[in-house]
């Protein structure tokens, strides 16, 4: 059966390594990873399955992680993960989507299958894909067992990239910028608005002569007129007028590494007013650019930034950017790193953010963002696209 693997099982053989070590740190003896980008992470698994339950066991006895996800699927896990037969277990039928039986269950049994019975177990309790419910069927099937928040354990782990995964973040900036320039060729006065949305989502799949790209981690943002003064509202099938505004941001992801991107389209002629803002946004965004490199802290990112800003006489409220790599829908935000006033987290090589310094105000916005990796002598941009307003 051929196996759609994307790294060599070194690479996987050291994910876990690092993982066990934190676990070790942490005093925890077996990890229940439910979050889909970590699964991935661990062992390859990728498969539109994670609306049901499934889960990832890493325990510090065992040497390879065991996966779990409903018996339909796991043909996708024998495909595209590099474990064993005897690691990937498959819970019935009647487990999904049931009013009296629980998933959670048939996880504990694996669970003590691995010695676990009475050991610490970590659980993401801060992720999307743990429920309440979740976490109370497996204290239930558990008793003698002790569980404590593992939550962000793989995430902080993830934050530096290996050379392999950013190989895939420049692919993906690479789909990035083809999805924008279809958006600028695309839009007119008279195209709807879905059909816009249609073209750039056909990009997205499309991807490149050279490679295809997939879903995102999220929908596209495509903002118009009003509503691109707000930052995730959704498209309309409207026809686009004569004079309009448009922020787009668009997600190029290649074997669900995904780069974020967003520009400022101007249907007719914008004023010198707004050209001097967008100016504002890109010098703004540059600076901030500027002053990454490796042992400088998100805060001082983000301070060169404000410096920039506060001398136009704007401010940003919001956290200017956040760490990307691997990721699942609902988004791609590794929920660790955040370019903010109060991050002090030290910039590595291999480290990944979108620097999304768009700017909100009450009666304009501008969309210029870069997506960038920190390299050894400064950053990375993982796309290519002008970081200009772009006027049709």
């Amino acid at each position: 059966m051929k196996k759609y693997m994307h790294f060599d099982r070194a690479e996987f053989v050291a994910r876990l390594a690092a993982v066990k070590g934190e676990m070790e740190k942490r005093g925890i003896e077996v990890l229940l990873i439910s979050e889909p980008p970590n699964q991935n992470y661990l062992t390859g698994y990728d498969a539109y399955s994670f609306y049901t339950p499934q889960m990832a066991i890493v325990a510090l006895s065992y040497p390879e992680p065991v996966f779990i996800t409903r018996a339909m699927d796991r043909i996708s896990a024998v495909m595209s993960t590099y474990l064993s037969d005897d690691n990937i277990r498959g819970f019935p039928d009647q487990y999904v989507h049931s009013t009296t039986l629980s998933a959670y269950d048939y996880v504990a049994e694996v669970v003590k299958d691995l010695g676990g019975e009475n050991s610490t177990i970590g659980v993401e309790m801060g992720g999307y894909y743990y429920s309440a419910r979740a976490h109370a069927d497996l204290v239930k099937a558990l008793p003698n067992a002790s569980f404590v928040d593992a939550d962000l354990l793989i995430n902080w782990v993830r934050l530096v990239k290996s050379p392999a995964e950013l190989g895939l973040m420049r692919q993906a900036g690479k789909i990035a910028d083809a999805m924008i320039q279809r958006a600028v060729e695309t839009a007119a006065p008279g195209v709807r608005e879905c059909d816009l949305a249609g073209a750039v989502y056909h990009q997205q799949m499309s991807g490149t002569p050279e490679f295809g790209g997939t879903y995102g981690c999220s929908t596209l943002m495509l903002c118009i007129g009003d509503r691109a003064l707000a930052p995730h509202a959704p498209w309309t099938d409207d026809p686009l007028p004569t004079s309009t505004t448009i922020n787009i941001e668009v997600h190029g992801n290649r074997h669900r590494y995904q780069v974020n991107l967003s520009r400022t389209i101007v249907i007719g002629k914008p004023s010198a007013e707004y050209q001097k803002f967008a100016d504002i946004g890109s010098e703004c965004l540059n600076a901030g650019l500027d002053a990454v490199r490796p042992g400088q802290t998100c805060s001082g990112v983000e301070l060169a930034y404000s410096k920039a800003l506060a001398k136009h006489g704007m401010e940003k409220d919001a956290r200017i950017g956040y760490s990307i790599g691997l990721g699942y829908p609902p988004a791609v935000g590794e929920r660790t790193a955040s370019l903010r006033k109060e991050d002090l987290t030290v910039l590595q090589p291999g480290m990944c953010f979108h620097m999304m310094a768009a700017i909100w105000l009450e009666d304009k916005s501008i969309a210029t963002t870069q997506s960038f990796a920190v390299s050894a002598g400064g950053y990375e941009a993982l796309t290519s696209t002008p970081r200009v307003l772009f006027v049709k």
